[in-house]
């Protein structure tokens, strides 16, 4: 498999380089670029800026998650959905949410 290199869009991050307050902070959430993406480090060490980033570490918390999720709907999401269509209805469906008519926040799709 031939590698690839590639240069992800850091716009975002970018911005965020320069308008954090020298000594801030930036927190970066996810998966963000490549292996060879450019970072201006010297602006970065000039305003002493911390940078904190990582992947969720979801085996150090199941344990204490998994008996919050078995108990009923500790969430409240069961009753969240707004529209239950059978799956034929798909298209009409997507539309609906998509232009929020008739109260539509989450559409349940029935096979």
């Amino acid at each position: 498999m031939p590698r690839v290199i590639g240069v992800d869009r850091l716009n975002a991050l970018y911005l965020a380089i320069d308008i954090v307050r020298r000594g801030g902070t930036i927190s970066v959430i996810g998966v963000y670029g490549g292996m060879t993406d450019p970072l201006p480090l010297l602006t970065i060490f000039d305003k002493q800026i911390q940078l904190r980033m990582g992947q969720a570490n979801g085996k150090r918390w199941v344990d204490d998650i998994l008996p919050l999720l078995t108990d009923g709907d500790p969430l409240g999401v069961e009753g969240f959905a707004t529209h239950t269509l059978p799956l034929d209805q798909a298209p009409q469906a997507y539309e609906m949410f998509q232009k929020k008519t008739d109260g539509a926040v989450k559409i349940l799709l029935q096979p």
